[in-house]
């Protein structure tokens, strides 16, 4: 049976990884800053470990790692994530709400592949994934809005390509994922798509991902997407 680990599960696409997963056979561990109370977690049937995890406490992810000790994690998906203050003037931008949002979107995360790369790496599949967006493409940035998301976005790209290489010797294979607009608390509901055909489609993707196109970035329908 293989195992992936999720982060910021209790909600949104992270739950619905949950979901999918665990009704794939998968056994799931699953992460919630707070693991008391989690509400539709709570339902979701399967094989599923919930452990609380502060994606921005550098002790919480050591812990969690020393606490999961010789386990095996065959996927692990970096889905934590905040998209932080919108509809603000350039003249207006708050540096220290910024510095929150690298904090969790691109700090996190690296923390994160860093300490369960050995996890990563007892594994059969050895992948590490990061939801991402397009808005992190340079490419794609035509309109230059969101500022601060767009700008952790590219900057977690930019990390995992790095780590990507950092982490070849290991075999571990590294993607990051745009999850289309999605119909959740972030996305609102008129986004394009619902959470769970962005989940399908990603787990596709993840699927697909071997050694010959770790770094890559790519939609969720499994196009390639410009850097």
């Amino acid at each position: 049976m293989p195992t992936v680990m999720i982060t910021g599960s209790n909600r949104g696409i992270g739950l619905e990884f949950v979901r999918q997963y665990a009704q794939a056979g998968w056994k799931v561990i699953a992460t919630c800053r707070t693991p008391i109370g989690v509400g539709d977690l709570a339902k979701v049937e399967g094989d599923i470990e919930v452990h609380g995890l502060d994606v921005s406490d550098q002790y919480s992810i050591d812990r969690l790692a020393r606490d999961l000790g010789d386990v095996a994690i065959d996927v692990l998906i970096n889905n934590a994530g905040v998209f932080g203050p919108r509809s603000y003037a350039l003249a207006d931008i708050d540096y220290q709400e910024w510095m929150k949002v690298i904090d969790t979107n691109v700090f996190s995360p690296l923390k994160i592949g860093l300490a369960f790369a050995p996890h990563l790496a007892r594994s059969t599949q050895r992948k590490l994934i990061t939801v991402s967006s397009k808005m992190g493409s340079i490419e794609l940035n035509t309109s230059g809005d969101n500022m601060i998301y767009r700008s952790s976005k590219a900057a977690v790209n930019a990390v995992m390509r790095g780590l990507a290489a950092n982490l070849r010797d290991q075999k571990i294979a590294v993607r990051m994922l745009h999850p289309g607009w999605v119909q959740t608390d972030m996305g609102g509901s008129g986004a394009d798509i619902t959470v769970t055909e962005s989940v399908s489609g990603m787990r596709k993707v993840i699927d697909s991902l071997d050694m010959a196109a770790t770094g890559s970035f790519y939609n969720y329908d499994g196009s390639e997407l410009p850097w």
